[in-house]
Order: structure tokens, then C-alpha cells, then sequence
């Protein structure tokens, strides 16, 4: 036998491989009240179940667009009051340049689809080729733009049922909040979900807009230009002024609210199912198509049936599209339906923020621009947090205003195009990046829209400034501003917690067990064992106020506690007594243990906090959570050598 000294043996690490959960199937599962409103709880690998194609992309993510055409239009005319008759004649060139604009934005942004297939938000594209600075900018443009679309789509669509049914005005605000509820209730189900449930309105509002731009033109060809109304719209007002660039400027950058939401397919691009970029093209595609056929057909009705915009102020007022289709189908069944579609899809058309706000949250979270909880999937795959926030902050609007947010209105292109510009022009810097054959084709293209974008932000902004685009102008760097100390907090507490050496056992020293007694009960046996489990030094502390007396615990402690711990060898528990004069039981507590970590500077303080826990939540009324309030002070004023500890007892009724 070798006379070598043997070789330690050389413990494995102890690596444990996780394969899955044990998660019961969805249909052996009990179903729980979470289960019942918003659906069961969906695996990650089933995302691909929520993916959607086309046809109800239109409708997830082109409702804040295709809604447009019915207060973009009238935007632009009811500037164009003053001018009467003569302001029809203008009506088709502002509507031509506001397509000449989208179409733009829509051949840059299916460029921004192809070389971003998982998302290429003005965000994305602005961090990528422009830096983050330009970046947050375009973060908070966007963030301001989906706000603003909650708000001012749920209450242009109550305000639309308002016009109708003139009763409903004392609720207007509890009808905003009942929709702008059911959005995120429907959104909480699903990207898919909300999907189904919104196809007929937008399909319903499509088709019977089509069937009057049709049925209208055709009169109107018939006619030789000049039909006659089956609803006469009401007279125009005599002109009071004449059209100066001033007003046409101004009428211009109304009608542009027509162009919000076109970005929401370029950000939402992971929403659709494979091939991902194809279907994300040609939902673009039907969106802008359809819209331009809206617009476009509007402005040419309007000017041939004589339909111009009415005051909102005043009795007797009409919108555009309600005078539009009274002139061409009447006052019959059609016009009804007709109107309730348009009712709902502005009041709905507030969803394209719900798919795309929360989205554009993660990608910040993941940043480090805003709290990590935006970048976490919820029960049914979608960013729970985002959509909650979204509707708390948007129902603070329409509180605030009452529901009538109007004022909002000349925000509202302005997040907007300032997104698309730093898009457009962050897609320039890309394809001077990356080069390759498409280079220039592609680049003049995003040129272009950066240009005509650019131009118009500008024009929008001047002739709104005094109307309340000066607010953009502040609250867009103050969310900047936010997003930079959130990232710079993240910043600090990264370099605090990093470590770069293995873990060092050198110098350690038993800590101090401190667990707070009040009579002896299972809680403190539960908390006592496992104090002696973590340390030989424990100290049980109970606070005597006029309400406790000395005799519960002194004259048993040896009986209950010395006796047993000595059997077991282990050291027995110090039975600590504090006085509070005042009948504290708080303040003496914490004041204890700051002093043993004080005296004590080469010592932890573990401070084990018995709680009962309760089954149900109303239960939780009946006791004192004292060890909720005591976990929350020893955090806050502990210090990082006081580590508190929960020992939980669960009650069983």
C-alpha cells in the first residue's frame, strides 16, 4: 500500500438542470376568478397562439388611423368656417397634400418594416442611427401621441353619441370611463382578443363609408358634378373673411390629425404571425389604402354636395360625415347604422395605443429608461403593467377634463409627426450604414418622408402653438428628463451591486437572532426554532407596555424555552424586556436593534418576524399586521447589516 497521503475527495458542484413546472394541464386545472375575466394563464411557448394576420391587424392596429378620416376632415373645414362657400373650393387641395404626406410616410414606413422586422418604432430606429438622445425624444413623442389618442378617441366617440342622443350629456364622463374600461379589459385578455372583438365595428365603419363615397360619386358623375341631396346639409355661412396662407396653414395642420396611428404597424410588427414582415406590410398597406380612399373620397363629396362643418358650439350641430351621409343616402336605416359605426370605431380607436403604448414601455424598460416591470408578460402574454398604466393616466385626462378633451386636440399631431421625422431620418442614417444595393433607392425614399414629415411638425406646431402645442413643447422633455434619472438610479445601484470577486467566507461571524414576543403561541415557537437554527446568539424581545404584564413570559421562559433548548445543546434564548412608557410597541423595538448593530459593528442583526397569514384577504381586516409595519421600518432604517427575515404561519379557515 503507497505511503502517499490520500487525496481529498472533490465534491461536485451541485448543479441542478430545471426541464419544466409541474403546471397541471389548462383543463385539469380548477379555474380561479382571475381565470374566469380575463382568461387562463397562458405558457410562453403558446405566444404564437396569439399572433394575427392581416385582417385583424386592421383592426388591433389601425383603428386610431382609419378613425381619422372622421375628425381629420372636419378638423380642416371647421377652420375654414369663416370662408363659407368659398372654403369648399380649398377643401380638395389641403386634402391632396395631407395625402401627398401619408403616402410618404407609408412608402418610408414599409422600409422601416422590412430592415426592423421586430419592431422598428421611432425609438427603435432613433437609438440605432441617431443616438439616445434623439431616441428618448422619439420614446416621448410616441408616449405623449398614445396618451393623448386614449383620451381624445374615447371622448370624440362619446361626444359623436352625445350629438346623437342629446339625454346622455349628464354621462358623458362615466360613459369615456365605462369604454375606456372595457379597452383594457379587452386588452388584458390578449393581443388576439381584442383583435376579434373590434373586426365588425371597423369593418362595418369601413364598409358603409365605402357604400356612401361610392353611392356619392356615382351621383355626382351622374349629375355632371352638381347632385342633389336626398338630407339638404345646412346653409353655409356668408364668408366674414378671405383665405389667407395664415388659415390655409392652419387648416392644414388640423387635417393632419388624419395621419396619427400610421406608425403603430412599423412598432407592432412582432404581433404578427409568420411570414411576420409580409403580413406587417400588407396590413400597412390595406390600412393606408383604405384611408386614403376615406380622405379622399370626404373631400371631393363634400365640395360636390355642398357640406361644409358646423359650428361645435352651437344648436344644431352636424358633423361632417353625418351631413355626408344624410346628403347622399337619407335619413333612413343606412344613415343609422352608419353613424353607430363611426360612434364606435372613434370610441375604440383608442386600441391601437393599448397594443403599441406597452409595447414601446418594454423596449424602454429594457433600457433601463423605465421600472422593470413594463418589460414583464402578463397572465395572457401582453405587457399587463403598460396597458394598466396607459388607462390609469388616460382616465386622469378624461377626469380632469370632464370627458370633453378638445383642448387636447392641437397636441395631438404633434407627438406624432415629431416621431415620424426622427424615424424617417434615423431610416437615412441606416441605409448610409449598412449600404448594399438598395441603398439609394431606399434612402431617397426615407429622405423624402423625413423632409415632408419635418415640414410639417414644423407647420403644425407654429400654427398651434398658441392653441396648446406650446404644452408639447414642455412635456415632452420633462418625460426625457424622466427617463434619463430613472436610467441614471438603475445606473447607481448597477455599480453598487456589482461583484467581481468569488464569494468570500473569510472573518465571519455568528449574527445576532432577534425575534420579537408578545405570549407564547406557535408564532413564537415557529420563530424561536428557527432563530436556533441560524445562531447560538438569539434574543427574544418583548415590549411591556400597561397592557402586557411580566408574568406571561418570565416566570415559563426556563419551562418552555431554557429546559428544551438545553436538551437539544443548543444555547439558550435571552429573554429580553423593554418598557414603553408610551405604549410603543414600534418604536422600542427598532430602537433596540439599531442598538446592537451599533454595538455590535462586526455582527449581522437577523430579526425574524412571526406573521400570520390568513386564507382569505378580508380576513387580513381583523388582525393588526403589526409585522408588516415592522418589516417596512427596520428596511427603511436598519441599515445594510440588519437582514429581516418572515416566518409565516398559515391559519387554516
Amino acid at each position: 500500500m503507497s505511503d502517499q497521503p490520500l487525496e481529498p475527495r472533490r465534491t461536485p458542484p451541485q448543479i441542478v438542470t430545471v426541464v419544466g413546472d409541474s403546471a397541471p394541464p389548462p383543463g385539469q386545472k380548477k379555474k380561479s376568478l382571475g381565470d374566469l375575466i380575463f382568461g387562463r394563464r397562458l405558457a410562453s411557448d403558446e405566444e404564437g397562439e396569439q399572433q394575427i394576420g392581416p385582417l385583424a391587424g386592421v383592426p388591433v392596429l389601425g383603428l386610431d388611423a382609419l378613425s381619422s378620416a372622421a375628425y381629420g376632415p372636419e378638423a380642416a373645414l371647421t377652420l375654414l368656417i369663416p370662408l363659407g362657400v368659398a372654403g369648399l373650393a380649398h377643401v380638395v387641395p389641403i386634402s391632396a397634400i395631407i395625402i401627398g404626406v401619408l403616402l410618404m410616410v407609408y412608402f418610408s414606413y414599409r422600409q422601416t418594416i422590412g430592415a426592423y422586422p421586430n419592431g422598428g418604432g421611432s425609438y427603435t430606429v432613433a437609438k440605432d442611427n441617431l443616438g439616445r438622445n434623439w431616441a428618448l425624444l422619439a420614446g416621448a413623442a410616441l408616449a405623449l401621441d398614445y396618451i393623448l389618442n386614449v383620451a381624445v378617441g374615447i371622448s370624440a366617440g362619446v361626444g359623436a353619441l352625445v350629438s346623437a342622443v342629446p339625454s346622455l350629456l349628464p354621462f358623458t364622463l362615466p360613459l369615456c370611463l365605462a369604454i375606456l374600461l372595457l379597452l383594457t379589459f379587452v386588452n388584458l385578455r390578449g393581443t388576439r382578443e381584442s383583435g376579434i372583438t373590434f373586426l365588425l365595428p371597423t369593418y362595418l365603419f369601413v364598409g358603409t363609408l365605402g357604400v356612401v363615397i361610392v353611392v356619392g360619386s356615382a351621383k355626382a358623375l351622374i349629375a355632371g358634378g352638381h347632385p342633389m341631396p336626398v338630407a339638404t346639409p345646412p346653409i353655409l355661412a356668408v364668408p366674414t373673411e378671405g383665405a389667407s396662407l395664415w388659415l390655409l396653414m392652419r387648416a392644414f395642420s388640423s387635417g393632419c390629425t388624419a395621419l396619427t396611428g400610421v406608425e403603430a404597424v412599423s412598432n407592432g410588427v412582432p404581433v404578427f404571425r409568420p411570414p411576420t414582415v409580409r403580413n406587417a406590410e400588407r396590413t400597412l398597406t390595406m390600412i393606408i389604402t383604405i384611408l386614403i380612399v376615406l380622405l379622399g373620397g370626404i373631400a371631393v363629396l363634400a365640395r360636390a354636395y355642398h357640406v361644409g362643418a358646423t359650428d361645435p358650439g352651437e344648436e344644431g350641430y352636424q358633423s361632417i360625415l353625418s351631413q355626408l351621409t344624410g346628403a347622399v343616402m337619407g335619413r333612413g336605416p343606412f344613415y343609422y347604422v352608419t353613424m353607430g359605426s363611426v360612434v364606435a370605431v372613434l370610441a375604440l380607436s383608442a386600441n391601437t395605443s393599448f397594443a403599441d403604448f406597452p409595447r414601446l414601455c418594454r423596449v424602454l424598460a429594457l433600457d433601463r429608461f423605465l421600472p422593470d416591470t413594463f418589460a414583464v408578460r402578463g397572465r395572457r402574454l401582453v405587457f399587463s403593467y403598460g396597458v394598466i398604466v396607459l388607462a390609469l393616466v388616460s382616465g386622469l385626462l378624461l377626469i380632469v377634463f370632464g370627458g370633453i378633451t378638445d383642448r387636447l386636440i392641437p397636441l395631438f399631431a404633434i407627438g406624432a409627426f415629431l416621431a415620424f421625422t426622427l424615424s424617417q431620418a434615423g431610416m437615412v442614417q441606416h441605409w448610409r450604414r449598412i449600404g448594399g444595393r438598395a441603398k439609394h433607392h431606399s434612402l431617397w425614399i426615407n429622405a423624402v418622408g423625413a423632409v415632408a414629415t419635418g415640414i410639417t411638425l414644423v407647420v403644425v406646431t407654429v400654427s398651434k402653438f398658441a392653441e396648446g402645442a406650446w404644452i408639447a413643447v414642455l412635456v415632452v422633455p420633462t418625460l426625457v428628463f424622466m427617463f434619463w434619472r430613472i436610467n441614471r438610479h438603475y445606473g447607481v445601484v448597477a455599480r453598487q451591486v456589482a461583484e467581481e470577486q468569488p464569494l468570500s467566507l473569510a472573518e465571519t461571524h455568528d449574527p445576532i437572532v432577534v425575534v420579537p414576543v408578545q405570549s407564547w403561541s406557535k408564532l413564537t415557537s415557529r420563530g424561536l426554532r428557527f432563530a436556533l437554527e441560524l445562531s447560538e446568539d438569539v434574543r427574544a424581545v418583548h415590549i411591556l407596555t400597561q397592557d402586557t404584564m411580566i408574568t406571561e413570559l418570565t416566570p415559563m421562559w426556563d419551562e418552555l424555552v431554557g429546559a428544551p433548548a438545553r436538551a437539544a445543546g443548543l444555547a439558550v434564548p435571552q429573554l429580553v424586556l423593554r418598557k414603553s412608557t408610551y405604549r410603543q410597541f414600534f418604536a422600542p423595538l427598532v430602537r433596540y436593534v439599531e442598538d446592537l448593530r451599533d454595538r455590535h459593528p462586526d455582527r449581522d442583526v437577523i430579526v425574524i418576524v412571526p406573521d400570520l397569514v390568513v386564507r382569505h384577504w378580508y380576513h387580513r381586516f381583523l388582525h393588526n399586521n403589526r409585522g408588516t409595519v415592522l418589516r417596512a421600518l427596520l428596511r427603511l432604517r436598519g441599515g445594510p447589516r440588519v437582514v429581516v427575515v418572515n416566518t409565516p404561519f398559515y391559519i387554516e379557515d
